[in-house]
């Protein structure tokens, strides 16, 4: 393991937080985190891996992985309404740019998702799977120890709907 501090602007764009950061020796950053939705039907992880190469150190580069589950999701389906418990795993590669204190970045990637609808009363209703594509973008801006960021990312499946997320949060270390 290497050491636990990096300069004030060397976190990379696409980070959560700098405090639940593990840097190991060969320039990887690892970090995770706990997803819950404040509706109170999904949550999950996000474990995200990433680096700045060392002839561009303004440009993070990196992979995430997420796993998502629901319960008894509000969905319709053929003009009917059910309720949905869903299922997802994705991977993303994610690109970003640190410009002093100021960090953009991307993600795309796949996701593979499965939803069973709860009550399975009518033949029709059975279960749905798929793969679809995720993408996304997002900021963060840093002023001294203050941490705010704005992320949007959407799943390519109108059934996955509920899992498309907008996100803004306000980080601050102690």
């Amino acid at each position: 393991m290497s050491s636990l501090a990096l300069a004030r602007f060397d976190i990379p764009s696409f980070t959560i937080r700098a405090s639940d950061l593990m840097y190991l020796d060969n320039g990887l950053i690892v970090e995770g985190a706990d997803l819950d939705t404040p509706d109170g039907y999904t949550s999950g992880f996000r474990l995200t891996a990433g680096f700045s190469p060392e002839n561009l150190p303004q440009i993070d580069l990196g992979a995430e992985l997420t796993y998502r589950e629901s319960d008894e999701v509000p969905a319709r389906h053929a003009d009917q309404a059910m309720l949905l418990n869903t299922t997802t795993v994705g991977g993303s590669l994610l690109a970003g740019v640190r410009l002093g204190q100021f960090g953009v970045y991307a993600k795309s990637g796949f996701v593979e998702w499965e939803g069973d609808p709860v009550n399975q009363s009518e033949p029709r209703y059975v279960a749905t799977t798929g793969t679809s594509r995720i993408h996304g973008f997002g900021a963060r801006l840093q002023h001294k120890r203050l941490v705010s960021r704005l992320e949007f990312e959407e799943i390519d499946a109108p059934s996955m709907a509920h899992l498309n997320l907008i996100t803004a949060s306000l980080h601050y270390p102690f």
